[in-house]
């Protein structure tokens, strides 16, 4: 952490695995390491598993009859930066993270008195784990999403792992963290703290 800079920063990770607690998840493992990796930055925060709670399909902020989402709306709005983490399902995002996406949508018409996005100045980054190659169709498609809806990226903002074609490893099953894994995740947090804090002291101009 930056001795010159004790900006405090929140960070919620969504984790979009299909399922819920108390089931293991490689998403769920991989999003606490870059919770942890963020926390070396002076990130405070904390991880949703989405599929333990009841976020409804559409595109509003809010659905009623015991929507989950507007708490987890707030929670993301009181924070400085989102992880999203999903596994790679048929080539794309989880169905979990899709749904999450499509929610966020709805806050495009949602804007501050100056005219921007609440979500302007917020700072995005992503997970993404599977079995086979994938990662970088998947953090396009999100990084694309997530700039939509108002986000910032910070460069090298996804980290992933991906195992070897029509195997059965999972990333909760080695031994060890990879080398190239752990280092993507620091830099992915030293990268999006830094950013995110820049975003803090200077906002956006008014829309």
């Amino acid at each position: 952490m930056d001795p010159n800079n004790h900006t405090p920063l929140r960070a919620v990770a969504l984790v979009c695995t299909l399922s819920p607690s108390p089931a293991p998840s490689s998403s769920q493992l991989l999003a606490e390491q870059t919770m942890a990796a963020l926390a070396e930055h002076g990130v405070t925060g904390k991880t949703i598993r989405i599929a333990d709670h009841d976020v409804k399909t559409g595109v509003k902020t809010d659905l009623g009859d015991g929507d989950a989402w507007p708490e987890i709306r707030d929670t993301i709005l009181g924070c400085d930066i989102l992880v999203l983490s999903t596994p790679i399902w048929l080539g794309h995002p989880s169905s979990i993270a899709q749904r999450v996406m499509e929610r966020l949508n709805a806050d495009i018409s949602e804007t501050d008195d100056e005219g921007r996005m609440l979500t302007y100045g917020k700072v995005a980054a992503v997970c993404v784990v599977g079995n086979e190659d994938g990662a970088h169709k998947v953090s396009a498609d999100l990084f694309q999403g997530l700039n939509d809806v108002g986000f910032s990226l910070a460069p090298n903002a996804v980290t992933y792992w991906v195992g070897e074609a029509m195997q059965g490893t999972d990333y909760q099953d080695l031994d060890k963290t990879p080398e190239k894994t752990a280092g993507t995740t620091a830099t992915l947090a030293a990268n999006t703290a830094h950013l995110a804090r820049r975003l803090k002291a200077a906002p956006f101009p008014a829309s």
